[in-house]
């Protein structure tokens, strides 16, 4: 009789990972986007808080994300998924990253906060927002289409007794 395998393999790691990260910072853009225009300052605030969280988680799920590479890519039909998945993701992440450091060098050295520099930062965010769209339709592609990190029962299910 086969057995399940352990829940806690590195390839679940990603998955775990990556969605917390996803939430964050498409919110934070959200809420940068909606500073713009509002005169209440906890959007603005709101909004850097989000992006430093969700840099930061993104910056994990890029690495979980190598760490499962390694192990799902030899078991793919079209691998070329997986590289462009990548190659997406870290154009997400390096996106966001620049927005934050953007965004910190407006708050905490005194570069001129104008509203170019605003609206800079947003559409940055919102660039980023698109590629994470593509990266998580890649990502779902992965799984669904090719079963990637995805245990596949036995047809009677024996495994489950």
């Amino acid at each position: 009789m086969d057995q399940l395998p352990d829940f806690w393999r590195t390839e679940v790691f990603h998955p775990l990972s990556v969605h917390f990260p996803i939430v964050l910072l498409l919110l934070a853009t959200l809420f940068k986007f909606i500073a713009l225009w509002s005169s209440k300052i906890t959007w603005d605030h709101g909004g850097r808080f989000l992006l430093i969280l969700g840099v930061i988680g993104v910056w994990i799920s890029i690495y979980t994300g190598n760490l499962a590479d390694g192990i799902v890519s030899r078991q793919l039909c079209d691998p070329t998924v997986l590289k462009e998945h990548e190659n997406f993701a870290y154009t997400t992440a390096w996106l966001f990253s620049i927005a934050l450091i953007l965004e910190l060098l407006t708050r905490y050295i005194d570069l001129i906060k104008t509203r170019i520099v605003s609206v800079v930062l947003v559409l940055l965010m919102f660039s980023g927002s698109v590629t994470l769209a593509y990266v998580g339709h890649l990502g779902a592609e992965l799984v669904y289409q090719q079963a990637a990190g995805v245990n596949i029962p036995t047809e009677d299910c024996a495994e489950f007794n």
